[in-house]
């Protein structure tokens, strides 16, 4: 599997857990407690897959920063959050910095 696919998996894996988190009560949730539990092992599964050929800081930031922006939008489509004109400032400035980190190359 190519690294960028398992980069994919590592992040949709890592938004599961996450989004997850909300139901746990603690942690006293049984079934989405192992979905935080199992969203979490893949993606640090994967992320160390992809990290033999992807650059670590590169990876990292497409990783966290798609990440938090997925888990944003998680938020607002499936838990009813708050979106305002703050949220979607805050998700443009994390697309752009990931394409910002992704063009810096790796030198």
């Amino acid at each position: 599997m190519g690294a960028y696919l398992l980069l994919i998996l590592a992040i949709v894996s890592e938004v599961f857990g996450s989004s997850m988190l909300k139901i746990t009560n603690g942690f006293k949730n049984l079934f989405p407690s192992l979905g935080v539990i199992v969203g979490y092992g893949i993606a640090f599964y994967a992320l160390s897959l992809s990290l033999k050929t992807l650059p670590l800081g590169v990876a990292y930031a497409i990783w966290a920063g798609v990440g938090t922006a997925l888990t944003a939008i998680v938020g607002i489509i499936i838990y009813k959050e708050e979106f305002n004109n703050k949220k979607l400032f805050g998700l443009v400035l994390i697309i752009f910095g990931v394409i910002l980190l992704n063009m810096g190359g790796t030198h």
